[in-house]
C-alpha cells in the first residue's frame, strides 16, 4: 500500500469530483441543482471536519454502505448477498429498528460521513429508515433497489427529500435484465424511470458488469436509452464471484482499465451524467479502500463489515458508537496489516483474502455477519 498516500486527502478530492459531475448533470433541474449546490456547501463543511479529525490523528472515511434489511423479493441470478446468505426471502427479528438507524444517521452526520449508500435485501422494503434518511439533509442517499417497490407514496418522498436518489439496478435491455432478474423487472424500471422523469425527480442506474456485458454495457447506444429517460447517474459494479464456475465471469484487469479509460470518455463527452466505477481504482488509492479507508458496510443487525463483499464483524453497532466501530481489532488489523494492498481477480481483494480475514477475527469473534 502507498505510505506516501494522504488518503483523506485522495477520497476528499474524489467526493468532489462526484459533486462536480452532480451538479454538471443537474444544472437543467432547476430543484435538482439547488440542493445540489447546497449540498455541495454541506459535503465542503463534512470534509473539513474530516480533516480535522485526521490531524488528531483519527480517520474519518467519507461512505458508508447501510443494508437496512435482509429481506428481498426477487431471486437474481449470481446474487453475491443470497450466496453469502446474507439476504434472505423473510425479514429476521433481530434487525436494526427505524430509530437505531437513524442514530446511526445522526452519528454519521457529526463525524462528517457525506455519503451513505442504502442496500439490502432490497431497502425500499424499509420505508420508515428511508423516511429517516431523508431527513438528514447534509447526507446524500443513494438507494441501491430493484426498483420493484416504487410507488406514490416514494414519489413524493423524493420530491420532498431531494437526498435521497433511487439508484435502480438494470442489466442492460430486456433479454438481459429479465433474465437475471425475473419476467417483467425490466418493465417495471423503465416505467419508473419515466415517471421519475415526468416528475423532475433525479436518479441512477446500477449495472452489475462482467466479461460477457462489459462492451453492451458502456456502449453509447445502451447509455443512451438511459440517458434520454433522466438517468443521471450511472454506477458499474464489478462481478464479484462468490460461488463456485463464475470465476469467469469477473473482469480482468485489462476489462477494468477498459471501464477506467471509458468512464474518463464518457464523463467528458457526456457531462449530463455521473459515472462511477466501484470498486474503482484500486491502484491510485493505494489499494482497497474497504475496513474504513474510505468506506465500511453496516449489516442489517448492526455487525460493522469491511465491504460487502466481506460480510465478517467484530462489533455490533448496538453495542458502540459508529466512531468506535472504526477502531474496531479487525478493520485496524485490515489496515495495518497489508491485507487491503496486492493485485487481485475478481474486483475484491478481501473477498480473495476471506481466509486471512477469517484468521484475523481469531476465535472468540469467528461468528460472520455480526
Amino acid at each position: 500500500m502507498a505510505n506516501d498516500l494522504d488518503i483523506q486527502e485522495y477520497m476528499t478530492k474524489g467526493v468532489e469530483r462526484v459533486i462536480a459531475d452532480a451538479i454538471k448533470a443537474t444544472l437543467k433541474n432547476p430543484k435538482e441543482s439547488k440542493f445540489m449546490l447546497t449540498f455541495s456547501a454541506a459535503s465542503a463543511a463534512a470534509s473539513a471536519k474530516r480533516r480535522k479529525a485526521e490531524d488528531r490523528g483519527e480517520h474519518i472515511p467519507p461512505f458508508l454502505i447501510a443494508s437496512i434489511t435482509s429481506k428481498c423479493n426477487l431471486h437474481c441470478a449470481g446474487c453475491y448477498s443470497r450466496c453469502t446468505h446474507a439476504t434472505t426471502d423473510t425479514e429476521p427479528v433481530a434487525q436494526l429498528t427505524d430509530e437505531q438507524w437513524l442514530k446511526i444517521f445522526d452519528e454519521a452526520d457529526d463525524l462528517g460521513i457525506s455519503f451513505i449508500l442504502l442496500a439490502g435485501g432490497e431497502p425500499m422494503i424499509r420505508r420508515g429508515v428511508i423516511s429517516a434518511a431523508g431527513t438528514k439533509k447534509n447526507i446524500l442517499f443513494p438507494i441501491f433497489t430493484n426498483g420493484t417497490f416504487m410507488d406514490e407514496k416514494y414519489f413524493e418522498l423524493f420530491d420532498r427529500c431531494r437526498n435521497l436518489i433511487p439508484i435502480m439496478s438494470i442489466e442492460g435491455e430486456r433479454d438481459a435484465t429479465d433474465t437475471r432478474r425475473g419476467e417483467g423487472v425490466y418493465d417495471r424500471l423503465i416505467k419508473n424511470m419515466d415517471e421519475l422523469y415526468r416528475r423532475g425527480l433525479i436518479f441512477g442506474a446500477s449495472v452489475t458488469v462482467t466479461r460477457e456485458n462489459v462492451r453492451k454495457v458502456t456502449s453509447d447506444d445502451f447509455l443512451k436509452t438511459l440517458s434520454v429517460r433522466g438517468c443521471k447517474a450511472v454506477i458499474f459494479v464489478e462481478f464479484v464471484p462468490v460461488t463456485e464456475g463464475s470465476e469467469d465471469l469477473a473482469p480482468t484487469e485489462a476489462e477494468r482499465e477498459y471501464i477506467a479509460k471509458e468512464i474518463a470518455r464518457l464523463l467528458r463527452d457526456d457531462p449530463e451524467m455521473v459515472y462511477i466505477s466501484f470498486p474503482g481504482d484500486e491502484k491510485g488509492s493505494g489499494g482497497c479502500v474497504a475496513a474504513g479507508r474510505g468506506f465500511f458496510h453496516i449489516n442489517s443487525h448492526g455487525g460493522a463489515e469491511p465491504c460487502p463483499f466481506s460480510p465478517y464483524s467484530d462489533v455490533n453497532i448496538k453495542n458502540t458508537s459508529l466512531k468506535e466501530a472504526l477502531h474496531s481489532p479487525l478493520f485496524t488489523a485490515l489496515q495495518s496489516g497489508g491485507a487491503l494492498s496486492g493485485d487481485h481477480d475478481g474486483g475484491c481483494v478481501l473477498y480473495e483474502k476471506r481466509e486471512l480475514v477469517e484468521s484475523l477475527l481469531g476465535d472468540n469473534i469467528a461468528s460472520k455477519a455480526g
